[in-house]
């Protein structure tokens, strides 16, 4: 790697550090939205780094769809126990259970969508004022109009189009009872940047993320996971492929990419040579031109 890409690496690192700082500052209740995906683990090392030798002091709060895979979940709990953090859990089948939302059927059926309630009633519940989640403006056209401080208003919706300015890196975090922020830490950084930074820092990352046996199936352009919430249709077969994750969310929507990746170095490679983007493979940004987008105003992460 490059020394150019390191001073690059550092200067994003710092204003990341800076953003949570400020968080810590402006705001009396922070949480960490944390899926164990790579975003939201270099978010966690980022907050880490930025209050050494003290223990990170926001709680981490991940929404469990009920449909995570294994290795996240073992990772999420490995990585708490390690930092001594503080791990809440709203949980999307308590949600179903009680009502607040209506579980899908049918062969695309999925609880992507139903996080939103729950984590909005987790967000109620706790009276969190601000929630740092590892979007990235490169991910997605949606994506790319949120600041640094994203405000949302008392029901936890977004407007794209009444941001507040950020100039100079000053962050305005005044806002009215009910209210919350939503705030993005790495919003500069490249899906590159963030496996340049892993590999730099050394950060030990879920075994999904490497290339493993696992058994798929083929559906609309993308491989899926075969596991027991999917629903597979008469003509699709199973089959035992070399596969990796690319980006993790709930198994339903997470597709699978053929890769030989088993080192960091091999991802970083990877990525390099690839035209495909990193969310071409999530099955819940094709359900419409405007999918992250609506789902956003409505208080996703």
């Amino acid at each position: 790697m490059s020394d150019y890409k390191l001073t690059h690496l550092k200067e994003l690192e710092a204003e990341s550090i800076y953003v949570l700082r400020e968080v810590a500052v402006q705001f009396e209740n922070p949480v960490i939205l944390f899926s164990g995906g790579k975003d939201s683990i270099v978010i966690t090392h980022l907050a880490y780094k930025a209050f050494y030798p003290a223990r990170i002091p926001f709680p981490l709060l991940h929404i469990d769809t009920g449909h995570n895979f294994e290795e996240t979940i073992q990772y999420r709990d490995d990585l708490v126990k390690k930092l001594g953090a503080q791990l809440i859990v709203g949980s999307v089948q308590e949600s179903i259970d009680k009502g607040r939302v209506k579980e899908e059927t049918g062969y695309n059926a999925s609880r992507n969508k139903l996080q939103t309630t729950t984590l909005l009633d987790t967000i109620e519940q706790y009276k969190f004022d601000a929630a740092i989640g590892g979007a990235r403006r490169d991910e997605e056209k949606a994506r790319a109009k949120e600041r640094f401080f994203s405000h949302r208003d008392e029901f936890g919706q977004w407007n794209p189009k009444n941001q507040r300015p950020e100039l100079w890196n000053i962050f305005n975090g005044n806002k009215n009872i009910g209210e919350h922020f939503r705030v993005f830490p790495i919003s500069n950084w490249t899906e590159m940047d963030v496996w340049q930074y892993i590999y730099q820092e050394q950060i030990d990352m879920p075994s999904i993320y490497f290339t493993h046996e696992r058994d798929v199936f083929f559906r609309d352009g993308q491989w899926l996971a075969a596991e027991p919430c999917m629903k597979l249709k008469p003509e699709e077969k199973v089959e035992r492929r070399m596969v990796r994750c690319r980006t993790i969310g709930d198994i339903t929507c997470t597709g699978v990419t053929l890769s030989e990746a088993n080192s960091l170095e091999d991802i970083i490679n990877e990525i390099a040579a690839t035209r495909v983007t990193e969310r071409g493979g999530r099955a819940d940004d094709k359900r419409s031109e405007t999918a992250m987008e609506d789902r956003k105003k409505a208080g996703y992460f």
